[in-house]
C-alpha cells in the first residue's frame, strides 16, 4: 500500500482499491491506547499509521483500503471520510440496513435492540494529498474476537454485523453494492 501511494504521488499510477479480508488480528491506529487493548495474547497486534484506535479484522469483514489522491477530489479530508461513509451507507441500504454517522463517533452505527452498534469502522491516513487505508464493513466476522479490545476506543456501544442484523449476504453481493455505488467515492468515474 505504501509502495502504491508513493507510485499515485509520483504520478506513475493511478489510485486503486483493494478490497480483502485479514486473518483475525488487531490494529493499532496513531491514537491508540494501550489500556483499550484488553487481551494482547489472543491475536497478533500490527501498528499502523492511519488514524484512530484499535480494531478487528478478521474473517467475514470486507475490509477495503482505498488509495485515493485528493488533489484531484479537493483537498478535503473530511469531504473524503464522508464520502466513505456515504459509500458505506449506500451499499448497507441496498440490503434494507440503514446506518448512520454519529457526532463524536468514528464509523457507522445502526439503531438495535433499544441501543446502537457499529457495523463500519473507518479509519484513513493522508500523504501528500493521497489518501490511504480505508474501511472495514462487518459482514459476518466472529463478534466475540471484538472482545479483545475497546473497539475504536468506544466503550459504550458494541459491535454488529449485517448477519446479526438478519442479513446473510455473501461477500460477492456486498461487493456488488459496493460497485454499484463506487461513483459516491469517486465521482469522476
Amino acid at each position: 500500500m505504501e509502495q502504491r501511494v508513493d507510485d499515485i504521488i509520483a504520478g506513475v499510477k493511478p489510485e486503486q482499491i483493494w478490497l480483502l479480508q485479514h486473518p483475525p488480528l488487531y490494529t493499532a491506529g496513531t491514537s491508540a491506547d494501550s489500556a483499550e487493548l484488553k487481551d494482547a495474547a489472543r491475536f497478533p497486534v500490527f501498528e499502523t499509521g492511519r488514524g484512530g484506535r484499535y480494531t478487528y479484522h478478521g474473517p467475514g469483514q470486507r475490509v477495503i483500503y482505498a488509495m485515493i489522491d485528493l488533489r484531484e477530489r479537493g483537498k478535503d479530508i473530511r469531504a473524503h471520510v464522508w464520502r466513505l461513509e456515504e459509500w458505506v451507507i449506500r451499499a448497507l441500504a441496498d440490503f434494507g440496513i440503514v446506518a448512520e454517522r454519529r457526532a463524536g463517533r468514528i464509523g457507522l452505527w445502526v439503531a438495535t435492540g433499544g441501543t446502537e452498534q457499529k457495523i463500519a469502522a473507518i479509519g484513513v491516513r493522508v500523504r501528500k494529498w493521497v489518501a490511504y487505508h480505508g474501511l472495514a464493513l462487518n459482514v459476518d466476522p466472529d463478534l466475540s474476537h471484538f472482545s479483545g479490545i475497546v473497539p475504536c476506543g468506544i466503550a459504550e456501544f458494541g459491535v454488529t454485523s449485517m448477519h446479526h442484523l438478519g442479513v446473510t449476504a455473501s461477500m460477492n453481493e456486498v461487493d456488488a453494492a459496493f460497485r454499484r455505488h463506487l461513483a459516491v467515492l469517486m465521482p469522476d468515474l
